[in-house]
């Protein structure tokens, strides 16, 4: 298959993911001579007759406002809908009512994120190494979300300002799960692994003495409780509610007992009674027998709990399993996570960039949009100043005049395969123009991609110069500011002042200071008579 019809260019990053007998072609093809299934032995969902289908005679009526027309009296007014004593509406039948709803539980203080799983991830660093190609770092994220075993679930517990952990995390090394509490992980192995740790015996013992003709029964569960004048019936309705219904109110769970009076489940419970059950501890130097399950609880929790549960702070669990190790609120975390990041891995590119560039991998964006890994960034060889061999001149030559180059286009121009395969002079030329296809691809002056499509590492464009501004000095900028706003207003008194006139002559008044303006007050022209200059001057003269 040549290059060109490769439609999925992560392949051979995908066959990283397997083991090395899953790597190798399957020449085997088990329905080759699969003819098809014989539809005469039954039918099918589809195939009920050959009637016609039937055609609904009011398609075409209007419809419209006939919900509206049955809530409206004769007058035209809408009727009120039946209302309670209390002012409430009933709720309506198809309505999401449920009797004795408990509220929404708030959610979990947790941590949780997708992180890829760290031996897919150095598989992948040895294929990108092996091919020298050119991956896009978001198709390889995606790549990894894709299955859960590339992945991994992290659950991290947070701290509140205290630095108190504000919910715990325990971790089951029986079985590698994860739970809330240590209750439920007790819960959870002496459901699972009760036969590890303690055995059962049961012993006859006389029957229960009278004639019974009805018992109760757990109506969630089908449990018989016994007779409710049974002097056992109320310790064992509560260890029922303790260990399976918690979450209910008592009262509510009570309410859901029901009286059976069925002879076979009478007759059953009788044999029940008739045998006692005691519960031996092994595993341990000395056996201990437990009558009851609440005293086999007591014991693990004293013996097992701390060898078996520990407090963790960080866990993380493959994706696809850990719908089997945690309860369902953590489920939920991590489809809100594996969601997100199926939208857009940008944590995932994150996480994968680190792992990558301590595996020695570069990274470059092709036309400054779509960002690649590889073993080289892309590196201009200048065949002007360069010394290279005429062979990898060639080759860089090829690969520039040809739109979009492959391997298999270079190998036929500089070394085409001959009618005999054997021919040593062939085979050492395609060598050397596989080993220099090899240099030029892990020195980044020829870049691989993906896809098999090859370019040429283009020249590096020189860094374009901005024009900086001066900057001008604070105290100068303010002078010059200053000067302009007097120049300013110089400019408008003059052009403001007129000079004033007196009855006797055309003179100019003068004021004591000689200025010819007469400007006294404020910087307005103020007219001046002729005797109140001739008294100035008498003035002046006489002293």
């Amino acid at each position: 298959m040549s290059d060109q019809n490769n439609t999925d260019p992560l392949k051979d990053l995908e066959l990283a993911f397997l083991p090395s007998w899953a790597q190798e072609p399957k020449d085997a093809k088990p329905y080759a001579d699969f003819a098809g299934r014989d539809k005469s032995r039954g039918r099918s969902r589809g195939d009920w007759g050959d009637s016609p289908r039937r055609r609904d005679g009011n398609r075409n009526r209007d419809t419209k406002g006939r919900d509206d027309r049955t809530n409206r009296n004769r007058g035209g007014e809408r009727r009120q809908g039946f209302q309670s004593r209390d002012g409430n509406r009933s709720p309506n039948r198809k309505g999401n009512f449920r009797r004795n709803d408990t509220p929404p539980r708030p959610p979990l203080e947790l941590d949780v994120f997708i992180r890829p799983e760290r031996n897919g991830v150095e598989a992948l660093a040895k294929q990108i190494k092996s091919t020298g190609r050119a991956y896009p770092l978001f198709d390889i994220a995606r790549l990894i979300i894709a299955k859960g075993e590339r992945y991994e679930a992290v659950f991290q517990v947070k701290r509140n300002e205290s630095g108190e952990v504000l919910q715990q995390l325990f971790f089951c090394q029986v079985d590698e799960t994860i739970w809330l509490s240590q209750e439920q992980a007790i819960d959870h192995i002496l459901s699972k692994h009760f036969d590890t740790f303690y055995k059962s015996e049961k012993t006859e013992i006389d029957p229960p003495k009278g004639t019974y003709t009805f018992v109760a029964q757990c109506g969630m569960s089908d449990e018989i409780l016994g007779p409710p004048n049974n002097h056992g019936y109320q310790e064992k309705l509560r260890s029922l509610h303790a260990e399976r219904f918690a979450r209910l109110p008592f009262d509510v769970y009570k309410s859901r007992v029901k009286i059976v009076r069925d002879e076979e489940i009478v007759k059953q419970w009788i044999e029940q009674q008739s045998f006692k059950t005691d519960y031996i501890a092994i595993n341990l130097p000395e056996e201990t027998k437990l009558e009851t399950l609440e005293l086999v609880r007591d014991h693990f929790r004293e013996h097992h709990s701390a060898n078996l549960i520990a407090r963790v702070e960080t866990v993380a669990i493959k994706g696809n399993i850990y719908a089997k190790k945690s309860p369902p609120r953590m489920q939920n975390l991590v489809r809100r996570a594996y969601e997100e990041q199926r939208r857009f891995p940008i944590k995932v590119v994150n996480m994968l960039s680190q792992e990558f560039s301590s595996h020695g991998l570069q990274f470059f964006k092709r036309k400054k949009s779509v960002t690649h890994v590889s073993v080289s960034r892309p590196h201009h060889l200048d065949l002007e100043n360069t010394p290279v061999s005429e062979s990898i001149r060639d080759i860089v030559s090829f690969i520039d005049e040809t739109e979009k180059g492959t391997r298999r286009q270079v190998l036929e121009k500089f070394a085409p395969e001959g009618d005999e395969k054997s021919d040593s002079k062939v085979s050492s030329e395609r060598t050397a123009v596989m080993s220099d296809l090899h240099w030029l691809v892990h020195q980044g002056h020829v870049i691989e991609y993906a896809s098999g499509q090859m370019e040429v590492a283009p020249k590096p464009q020189p860094p374009q110069q901005k024009k900086k501004k001066p900057k001008a000095n604070k105290k100068t900028e303010a002078a010059s500011n200053k000067s302009t706003v007097e120049t300013e207003k110089n400019i408008q008194v003059k052009e403001t002042d007129t000079p004033a006139v007196n009855k006797e002559g055309d003179t100019p008044a003068v004021n004591k200071e000689g200025d010819e303006s007469g400007n006294t007050h404020g910087g307005e022209a103020q007219p001046v008579s002729g005797e109140k200059v001739d008294e100035e001057t008498s003035t002046s003269v006489s002293e």
